[in-house]
């Protein structure tokens, strides 16, 4: 039934005003709009809603991957996000490389990071 429609990601946020430079100028990801619900970013076609959840009392992130990207090269695309100021997690229990990239058993290779809400993201490639 959903197959055919359109994808809309949405990634919370306390502070919108810190969230709108990481998403649009650190990720690269097309500013469309803003108000005072979400920052609305285009990601390769893909509508990246930054929800402003800063009156939800208690809000924490979820400590796992919320949103994610396929990359062709994700050891360049780590460097280079890193240069940027991201920094990348490491997990106990998993053989990350010096980047912190982990290849799981089916061969994939991924590496997770926050944004400045403490949200996980993550870059694999296949």
């Amino acid at each position: 039934m959903l197959g055919s429609s359109t994808v809309v990601a949405f990634v919370p946020s306390r502070s919108p005003k810190k969230a709108r430079p990481f998403y649009e100028h650190t990720l690269g990801l097309g500013f469309i709009s803003g108000d005072q619900f979400a920052s609305v970013f285009d990601a390769n076609d893909v509508m990246v809603r930054v929800v402003d959840v800063s009156s939800v009392e208690g809000f924490k992130p979820f400590p796992f991957t919320i949103l994610g990207w396929s990359v062709d090269d994700i050891g360049k695309t780590v460097k280079g996000l890193e240069k940027k100021g991201v920094k990348f997690e490491r997990y106990a229990g998993m053989d990350q490389d010096p980047l912190g990239i982990w290849t799981s058993p089916s061969g994939a290779r991924i590496a997770w990071f926050k944004d400045p809400d403490g949200n996980v993201l993550s870059l694999s490639e296949h």
